[in-house]
C-alpha cells in the first residue's frame, strides 16, 4: 500500500534534473514522494521506529550440491572465530554457492550508502560499475549516493531489482566536517525512508572499487570490518582515541581489533543504533571542543568494542590498494583506491 510520506524539517524531498535516477535534496522542507510502508508502520512515530529486518530461519534448497564440509580440514594460518563467538569471514571459510542459495530466496533488500562530496565524485563511477559486478549479485538492491553535487552523478547500467537515489547534501571546506555529518544523515535517512525500503544496509567509502565476490556471507545483525593496516597489530598500537576526554576514548589495556571506517553493515535497525550513538557521542565531543583522532572511525571502533560486532569481514573486505598483498589474503574483494589526497580535500 502507497501511503503519503509525513512531512519534517529534515525530509527528502523529490527533484528530477537527471532522467536515470531519483534525486532528493536532503535539506528540503517538504517531501513530495510516496514511500512503500508496512501496515503496522502507519502510526509509527520516530520514538518508535519500525523496521523490515526479521531474522529468518537458515534454508538450503534441496537437492543443492556443494563440497561436504569437515571439522577436521579447513583454514588453519587465519582465526576464523572471535572470542564472543562471532565469525571471521576469510576465503575458505565459506561455500559462496550454499550460503547465497540460503539467502536470495529470502528476497531481501540491501541498502548501501555512500558520499560523494566535492571532488569525491569521480570515484563514483567505479565503485558503482565494479559494485553491479561484484557487490551481492542476484539480490535486491537500493542505493543512495549522498552528494553535493548531483549532476555529477554518472549514469549506471543498473542490473534488474536494484535502484539508485542520489540524495543532495551540503558540501565543506573541511573533510573532518564532512566525516562528521556522516552519522548525522545515516540516522536521519533511516528514520525517513531506508527503514521502510531495505532489510540490510551497508555504509561504504566511495573512494574504492570492488574486485570479487562479496556477498551473503557478509550479511549479520552487526558486520564490521577488521582494518587492513593494523590486524597484525596488538591493542597497543591500535591508533585509538587516547585522550579520556572525548567520548571516543578506549584505554590502552582496552580493545579487541581495530575496525575500518569505510564498511559498516548489519540490519538497519542495529546500524541506525549504531549511527545515532556515534553522532550523539561526535556532538558532545564537538560541545567539549574536542575531535577524535579519526573522527567517525574513532566512535565506531569505541562502540563495537562495548557492542560486539555479530559478525567480521576479513582485511579482505577493505584492502588498500597501494599495500602488497600478503599471504593470509587469499583474495581481495573490496579495495581503497590509490588518491593524492592534497589533491581531493580541500584541506589535510
Amino acid at each position: 500500500m502507497l501511503i503519503a510520506a509525513q512531512t519534517c524539517s529534515m525530509n527528502v524531498a523529490l527533484a528530477t534534473p537527471h532522467p536515470r535516477y531519483v534525486y532528493f535534496n536532503f535539506f528540503s522542507e517538504r517531501l513530495n514522494r510516496d514511500i512503500l510502508i508496512d501496515e503496522d508502520q502507519k502510526s509509527t512515530s520516530l520514538s518508535r521506529l519500525v523496521f523490515r529486518s526479521r531474522i529468518r530461519n537458515m534454508v538450503s534448497p534441496e537437492k543443492l550440491l556443494y563440497k561436504q564440509p569437515s571439522v577436521l580440514v579447513g583454514r588453519t594460518d587465519v582465526v576464523s572465530v572471535t572470542p564472543w563467538l562471532a565469525p571471521i569471514i576469510w576465503e575458505g571459510t565459506f561455500d559462496p554457492v550454499l550460503v547465497d542459495n540460503i539467502y536470495k530466496p529470502m528476497n531481501l533488500t540491501i541498502a548501501t550508502t555512500v558520499f560523494a562530496i566535492g571532488k569525491y565524485v569521480r570515484f563514483l563511477q567505479d565503485f558503482l560499475d565494479t559494485a553491479e559486478k561484484h557487490f551481492m549479485v542476484g539480490f535486491n538492491m537500493r542505493y543512495y549516493v549522498f552528494t553535493d553535487r548531483p549532476h555529477d552523478v554518472p549514469s549506471v547500467n543498473l542490473s534488474q531489482g536494484r535502484h539508485l537515489s542520489v540524495i543532495q547534501v551540503p558540501g565543506s571546506n573541511r573533510w573532518q566536517e564532512i566525516s562528521a555529518q556522516r552519522m548525522e544523515i545515516i540516522q536521519t535517512t533511516i528514520e525517513r525512508q531506508i527503514r521502510g525500503e531495505a532489510d540490510y544496509i551497508f555504509c561504504l567509502d566511495v573512494d574504492s572499487k570492488f574486485h570479487a565476490h562479496w556477498g551473503s556471507e557478509s550479511l549479520g545483525r552487526l558486520v564490521a570490518v577488521i582494518h587492513p593496516g593494523y590486524y597484525e597489530q596488538t591493542r597497543d598500537r591500535f591508533p585509538y582515541e587516547r585522550r579520556p576526554a572525548s567520548t571516543a576514548y578506549i584505554p590502552m589495556d582496552e580493545g579487541d581489533y581495530y575496525y575500518g571506517g569505510a564498511m559498516i553493515g548489519g540490519f538497519v535497525e542495529d546500524v541506525y543504533t549504531l549511527a545515532k550513538v556515534c553522532r550523539t557521542q561526535f556532538e558532545e565531543d564537538a560541545g567539549n571542543s574536542i575531535e577524535a583522532a579519526w573522527q567517525e572511525e574513532s566512535h565506531l571502533n569505541r562502540y563495537l568494542l562495548y557492542n560486539k560486532p555479530s559478525k567480521v569481514l576479513s582485511p579482505e573486505y577493505l584492502w588498500q590498494d597501494f599495500k602488497a598483498k600478503t599471504k593470509e589474503v587469499k583474495v581481495i574483494r573490496f579495495s581503497g583506491v590509490i588518491k593524492n589526497y592534497a589533491e581531493v580535500r580541500s584541506n589535510v
